[in-house]
Order: C-alpha cells, then structure tokens, then sequence
C-alpha cells in the first residue's frame, strides 16, 4: 500500500517532532551532497535545530568561501539596484512637482487660489485664458459648418428622393387613368348594345298591335293611328262643351 498523505503542520508530540526531524535532516542533506556531485554544483547547506543545534554541509573544502562568495554576490546586487531606485525616486519628484503645478494651474484658470499671483501672472492667466477661449470659438464655429453641410446633404437627398417619388407617382396616375379609359370605352360599347337591345321590342310594338276589339290580326301602324284619332275626338268634344255652356260666345272653327 502506498504512503498515505501527510498534513503539513507542526508536530505537537515531541518525540515525533524529533523523529520526523532527524529523518529529514538526513533525507536533505543526502539531497545536497547528490545535487553537488551529479551537477557539479556549488552547495551550502546550514540547518538548526529547535534545541538550537547547528547541522550544515558544503560541497567546497571550506563553508567560508561559499558564504563569501553569497555575501559579495548579495552586496553588488543591492550596490547596482541603489542607482536605480535613485533614478525612481529622483522621477517621482519630478513627476510630483509636475501634477501639483498642473493641479494649481487648474485651480487658477477656474478662478480660484488667485491671490497668491502677481500683476504679470494674471495678466499671463488672462491672455491665457483669451487665446483658450478663441481656440475654443473657431472649433465651436468650425463644428457648426461641418454640422450645417450634413444638414444640407442630408436636404439634397430628401429632395431627390421626393423628385423620384413624385415622378413615379405621376406615372403611376397616367398609367391608372388610360387604364380607366379603356374600362369606360368597353362599358360604353356594351351600354350601347344593351340599349338597341332594349328599344327593339318598343318599335315593333308599334307596329304589332293586337286590334282592341279583340281581333288577332297584326295592325301595321294601329298604335300611331288610333293615337291621333284619340286626341281628334277629344278635341271635339272639348268644344261641343263650350258651345253647350256658351251658345252665343262661341263658333267651332270651320262651322262658317
């Protein structure tokens, strides 16, 4: 079976503690020794114990040397990063002067913290502030005309877009009008026929009348004749009244 997992954590029996100590004491110093011969390092090792026992090995013949070596190699890196973090700092200092300025020249452009400058300084923080202002003017007046010639674009092509509207919509009502003419002439041919059509049966009633004393016999012209015969006896009778009721007043014409 395998080695279960094993909590790293401080070992509160002391005996165990000791134990599990020299076990990997030795383990680690092994390490150092195979670690030194197999790549052909330089190794130093240095443990204490919890009693404060000292427990070290060095692959040189001397722990000395190797810890010369460590010290020089630690004290020139901290020589060669000096310089550097100098430069920083000096950076930050003048990076700092610069925002503060920057922050007052602010302040005095709104018109606040004003008193501490002299009569140069607000006459430079006027013509400052004039030659800003026109900056801002002639950017204002030059997005205005770019804002005004998109305006106009934007009419020229409503414009032409009504143009070609309006061009189809007349060819549209030419084209429903003649398409109405044509309906109206074809109604107008058939009104025609129905109306000859209809008027056929009257004229030859006219002409073919049953005799009104019950003779079937077709009478060519009766309805025309016995029309005017009608109304020639109505005009006698009419004056034959007006004789009877005026004896003396009145003459039928063609009694002379």
């Amino acid at each position: 079976m395998g080695r279960g997992k094993v909590e790293l954590k401080r070992i509160e029996n002391k005996i165990s503690r000791q134990v599990t100590f020299a076990k990997r004491r030795n383990g680690l110093l092994k390490k150092a020794y195979e670690l030194s011969l197999l790549c052909d390092a330089e190794v130093a090792l240095i443990i204490f114990s919890g009693r404060g026992r000292l427990f070290e090995f060095s692959s040189s013949s001397c722990m000395y040397k190797t810890l010369e070596r460590y010290r020089s190699c630690n004290y020139n890196s901290q020589d060669a990063a000096a310089p550097e973090n100098e430069i920083n700092y000096q950076e930050y200092l003048k990076l700092k002067t610069r925002v503060e300025f920057l922050q007052t020249t602010q302040r005095n452009i709104l018109g606040e913290d004003l008193g501490p400058l002299s009569m140069k300084e607000l006459e430079q923080l006027e013509n400052q502030i004039e030659v800003s202002l026109k900056q801002i003017r002639t950017r204002k007046n030059q997005a205005l005309l770019d804002q005004l010639f998109d305006l106009k674009s934007k009419e020229q092509q409503l414009q032409d877009l009504n143009k070609d509207l309006r061009k189809k919509l007349q060819e549209t009502s030419a084209e429903n009008v003649l398409h109405m003419s044509w309906q109206d002439g074809g109604a107008g041919h058939s009104g025609s026929a129905t109306v000859l059509a209809a008027d056929q049966p009257h004229h030859h009633q006219g002409l073919l009348h049953p005799h009104p004393e019950g003779d079937h016999s077709l009478q060519i012209g009766y309805h025309h004749a016995h029309h005017h015969h009608q109304a020639y006896m109505d005009h006698l009778n009419n004056e034959a009244d007006m004789v009877a009721h005026h004896p003396n007043d009145h003459i039928p014409s063609g009694w002379i």
